[in-house]
């Protein structure tokens, strides 16, 4: 177990280099908030994209298939069930707070964090199978975070749901997988190239964000401790626990588990500021919950990959 824990941990230590990076170029004032702004938008409507096809150009194989429609479920499950929790522990607390709260709980850095340590530690089937829970967790983000966030339904904006870049990135990555069809040299190479920058990129913007957040308020915020307690402790363990029950493939098991211990979405501070939400509050939750994630990261999937093994 410990040769687990040493090597989550490592990886984990890896991006916060990176976070640190991010975080001193901020001081220096060589990112700035547009910057952020822009290199998010790069990630989100670039960069994932070309992950999920990059991890999808493999040799179609039925075990693979089934895996990847399995892990579906799962993450559907596992959002519904956090969806369901949030609703219930934040009903009655102020609006401006509950939703900022309820975006913690729910929705984790899966795309950001989770997607560069499913790579580090499990290769190219951890991305396969963590696209598909990035897949599932957009469209949450886009109906139910969307509602939550602006407090009402705008049926243009939920098309974003289905039509958004990560969605789109899977179906065209399964499309080929399952076709069997290997994308030419001068499109491959570039798609690399443009998936290897989602561990550094997203990793400078959380840097960035950790610079502008008032930590202290957060720890003083006994609703923000249960929140993160909740996304990086008590869920992961949970889903863990179910799989392990039900005996799930080890590695989809491993996968799912590092999306859902991911830290708070770092979307959780941009959708805050775009319907006047509680931002100090999203900005602190999401730099302090990163920050704890160095800890409960590697205990929480060094003890998965631990169990899986036995």
């Amino acid at each position: 177990m410990l040769s687990s824990f040493f090597d989550v941990g490592t990886q984990v230590l890896v991006l916060f280099v990176l976070i640190g990076v991010g975080a001193l170029l901020t001081k220096l004032g060589l990112i700035t908030e547009g910057g952020a702004r822009t290199m998010t938008d790069v990630v989100l409507y670039a960069v994932t994209p070309c992950v999920i096809i990059n991890a999808f150009q493999r040799e179609y194989r039925p075990e693979m298939l089934k895996g990847l429609l399995l892990t579906l479920l799962i993450a559907f499950l596992t959002l519904l069930f956090s969806v369901l929790l949030a609703e219930i522990l934040y009903r009655k607390k102020d609006i401006s707070r509950a939703v900022v709260l309820k975006f913690s709980l729910v929705f984790s850095n899966c795309g950001f964090m989770a997607l560069p340590l499913q790579q580090a530690i499990l290769g190219e089937d951890g991305v396969f199978y963590g696209a598909a829970y990035v897949a599932v967790f957009n469209i949450f983000m886009w109906t139910y975070g969307l509602i939550a966030m602006s407090g009402k339904r705008e049926p243009k904006a939920m098309l974003k749901a289905v039509v958004n870049p990560g969605v789109i990135g899977t179906v065209i990555g399964v499309i080929l997988f399952v076709c069997s069809v290997k994308l030419p040299t001068v499109i491959a190479s570039p798609v690399s190239m443009l998936a290897a920058l989602n561990t550094p990129v997203p990793m400078l913007v959380i840097g960035y964000h950790l610079m502008h957040a008032n930590i202290r308020r957060v720890l003083t915020d006994k609703s923000a401790y249960f929140a993160m307690a909740m996304r990086l402790v008590i869920l992961p363990l949970a889903v863990m626990g179910v799989l392990l029950l039900l005996k799930a493939d080890a590695t989809i098991t491993v996968a799912v588990v590092i999306a859902v211990s991911a830290p708070v979405a770092a979307f959780t501070t941009m959708m805050a500021g775009k319907f006047g939400r509680d931002t100090e509050l999203s900005a602190g939750i999401v730099s302090a919950s990163a920050l704890f994630s160095l800890v409960t990261m590697p205990l929480v999937v060094g003890l998965t990959q631990f169990l899986v093994k036995m």
